[in-house]
């Protein structure tokens, strides 16, 4: 049995952020709330733990709209810099929760952190200046705090993405293409947040229409689309979806029961 759990959409948009810096689009200069986006993120709350998939650039700003007061543990999808560049904002967390926060990811995307981030490693620097952080390699399905992850191998571009699923849920953000062994982890889904980056076709993100089409192929019951680039305006595309498919926005929530 899967306990309830739920989700929170910290961001729903793609590596520019909506509005896109520069631009004067409709989307971008639109006063509809669900027109800004901030990066590609989402929280997990279970028996009152924090569970954030990624650090995206914005996770103080996402922190502070939603009033998340602490993170115990981090799951990341990969390394790209939209999903990894609030990493240091972990260091308030880590300061309030007096230890190390555990982030778990492939082991290029661990590598890949350690790199980037030295300075959050290296025991040269105090630790007042760095987040207290604890990595571990995502190998196969995770037990955190009595909730059971099942990692789910996704192609984004050249590189290989981690989608992650919880019971009747997925989150499979940043891909193109599910591998066969992967939709064998995803047979019986209810809800699933998928990559929609827009309508036209992506060399590594899905399109709308392969993203519909990809759960659509899975039996998925609900499908909530991410990672919106500015092409896509809520307001007038919900209405133009097809009855089980959705929009995400910053700030939406999901519930789910004891499966």
């Amino acid at each position: 049995m899967t306990a309830g759990f739920s989700v929170r959409v910290l961001g729903s948009g793609t590596s520019t952020g909506v509005p896109t810096l520069g631009c004067d689009c409709p989307v971008c200069t639109s006063d509809s709330p669900r027109n800004r986006r901030t990066r590609c993120s989402i929280l997990l709350q279970h028996c009152g733990r924090h569970i954030l998939i990624d650090t995206a650039t914005d996770l103080r700003q996402q922190a502070l709209r939603e009033g998340i007061g602490h993170i115990e543990a981090v799951l990341y999808t990969h390394a790209h810099a939209d999903h990894v560049n609030g990493i240091d904002d972990l260091r308030a967390f880590s300061m309030k929760n007096g230890g190390a926060i555990p982030i778990h990811g492939n082991a290029d995307t661990i590598a890949s952190i350690r790199r980037a981030f030295r300075y959050i490693f290296d025991d040269a620097v105090a630790s007042g200046y760095r987040p207290n952080l604890e990595t571990h390699i995502v190998d196969g399905p995770l037990n955190l705090f009595g909730l059971r992850i099942q990692p789910v191998p996704l192609l984004h571009g050249p590189n290989l993405c981690l989608g992650y699923r919880i019971g009747p849920f997925a989150y499979l953000t940043d891909c193109h293409a599910i591998p066969d062994d992967s939709k064998c982890l995803l047979q019986h889904l209810d809800t699933v947040i998928i990559d929609g980056l827009r309508f036209r076709p992506h060399t590594t993100h899905f399109n709308i229409p392969a993203a519909i089409e990809a759960m659509r192929e899975l039996g998925v019951r609900r499908i909530i689309l991410t990672h919106l680039n500015h092409d896509v305006d809520h307001e007038r595309h919900s209405r133009e979806l097809p009855q089980d498919v959705e929009l995400a926005y910053d700030g939406m929530r999901l519930e789910f029961g004891n499966q």
